[in-house]
């Protein structure tokens, strides 16, 4: 099975640096749909059987050029992005951020900021799509998701510790390539952005 994977193009919160986590469902901006516009004149032909997304609008939006194409796709709970709880919708440069942000560099997998999830949660949601993911056996598909999330997921499906999940970098509308064979995730491109650049 290979395996695209794409954050979501730019929203407006995203160009204001502030959070946004699963209970902020916001539109792409004019720069968000210039990238989802690249990205599909470059990967159109490309045979994805299946596209993945979360419940937000913004993976659709992403990815609503292939859907027009005519290719089937799925809406997921599990794919979307973590949620921030209280501090959702506020700037990403608060020190209270960084402090979680370094407490899951440190291992402590379960802190979350209130009434929001730990990455451990996530990845529990995520464990659920990804073997349904595998079940539904298609040689060539597309995920659009979100920027924690997937950095979570790409940890742990490779075998990584969660805390290592800053490792993988990722830029809106960014593309990961993985590679799903005899039970083993790999990597074949990662963070690319050259789809961007033409």
């Amino acid at each position: 099975m290979n395996i695209y994977i794409i954050r979501h193009g730019e929203t407006e919160l995203n160009n204001k640096g502030l959070l946004q986590g699963c209970d902020v469902d916001s539109s792409l901006n004019e720069h968000g749909r210039i990238q989802s516009y690249k990205f599909f004149d470059h990967y159109n032909k490309y045979p994805f059987q299946k596209i993945y997304i979360s419940n937000l609008k913004r993976t659709y939006q992403s990815v609503k050029k292939f859907i027009d194409f005519g290719i089937k796709f799925q809406k997921l709970e599990g794919l979307n992005e973590i949620s921030w709880g209280k501090y959702q919708g506020k700037k990403n440069n608060l020190i209270k951020y960084k402090k979680l942000i370094s407490s899951w560099s440190n291992g402590n997998l379960n802190d979350k900021f209130r009434g929001g999830e730990s990455p451990l949660d996530v990845k529990k949601r995520q464990k659920s799509v990804v073997k349904r993911i595998i079940n539904d056996n298609y040689d060539d598909i597309l995920i659009c998701m979100h920027g924690r999330a997937l950095r979570i997921m790409l940890s742990w499906l490779l075998n990584q510790s969660l805390s290592n999940m800053d490792d993988y970098p990722h830029s809106n509308l960014c593309l990961y390539i993985l590679k799903f064979e005899n039970n083993i995730f790999r990597i074949v491109k990662k963070n690319d952005k050259s789809h961007l650049n033409e």
